[in-house]
């Protein structure tokens, strides 16, 4: 009997050491600086930011090597400078990044339960209305799936968060340069909610956004993923947790132990004009320390 328990004990721990290698991660941080000052236009709002460089920060946990850089032949290591982030960032609004984003263009008075003006006419959204920037991503260990563990961000006033209608796109590629896109993924980074919500789009309801597809305000629903799709990270161990509905973005891996083939992901941070957060109250608000973290988990082999 002693002996069948001995044999029992072993047999757990060998599985709880195959489980934490399972788990085995590297993180890093996209460190992105909104420090945006807001001017009011209706319901849509636009905001100004002063021109900057953000910088990827790094930092690899044990049984891992991930490595970053901004450009696919470029320099990988535990950082990377980004393309600056200048200019007017618009309200635009999109049910499929790859589909495009559009903004409005003009306003009608509101009917009946709605806002005394709301959005009406709407167009083609320009590269300059969202910020987009592109990232490649590869180890030199074995197959790893990567996920999201946090998007952090900061809100000027709690009582007023932008973040509240502030979304992060990331548009995943097939490993390798030049490659065709596998799938893309639209995130609210916050839950919090704007006291003063109010859906400002002539047609369709809360939750709803333009489609893609049309340029006529046809608006459809929408839902975009949220921290219940991140995977939980724990800083003092270097572990990750799956939730049961975190989402695997892609995996990478290495080559006979070195680096393999890079992944892209095109990373986007707009405005979601239809989101019925994104009103006025909020245009002198500040959203600054965007933070997308990442976490590998090493795969079974």
């Amino acid at each position: 009997m002693s002996a069948i328990s001995d044999e029992k004990n072993q047999t757990d721990h060998v599985s709880k050491k195959k489980l934490k290698s399972r788990l085995t991660t590297g993180t890093f941080a996209l460190l992105i600086a909104l420090l945006a000052v807001v001017s009011a236009s209706y319901a849509w709002y636009v905001y100004n930011t002063s021109r900057h460089t953000t910088k990827v920060r790094m930092a690899a946990g044990a049984g891992v090597n991930l490595q970053i850089s901004n450009s696919y032949n470029g320099t990988y290591g535990s950082a990377a400078v980004l393309e600056s982030f200048s200019g007017r960032l618009n309200p635009v609004s999109t049910n499929r990044i790859s589909g495009g984003f559009q903004k409005v263009l003009g306003f009608t008075n509101g009917t009946e339960n709605q806002s005394n003006l709301v959005a009406s006419l709407f167009g083609k959204g320009d590269y300059s209305d969202y910020y987009q920037t592109s990232l490649f991503l590869r180890t030199n260990g074995n197959p790893t799936d990567i996920y999201i563990s946090d998007i952090g961000f900061e809100d000027s006033d709690e009582t007023k968060p932008i973040s509240s209608a502030i979304r992060a796109g990331f548009v995943v590629h097939s490993a390798g340069q030049n490659q065709p896109t596998e799938g893309e993924y639209i995130f609210a980074i916050s839950d919090k909610k704007n006291p003063e919500a109010d859906y400002n789009t002539a047609t369709g309801q809360e939750g709803d956004v333009l489609d893609c597809t049309k340029t006529d305000g046809t608006t459809v629903t929408f839902t975009p993923y949220t921290s219940d799709a991140y995977c939980t990270y724990d800083q003092s161990t270097g572990e990750v947790t799956l939730k049961s509905n975190s989402l695997k973005l892609c995996t990478i891996s290495g080559q006979n132990g070195s680096a393999g083939q890079s992944v892209q992901i095109d990373l986007y941070i707009w405005l979601e004009g239809c989101d019925e957060d994104c009103t006025a109250n909020l245009s002198s608000q500040t959203l600054k320390n965007l933070s997308v973290s990442f976490a590998g988990v090493v795969k079974n082999t």
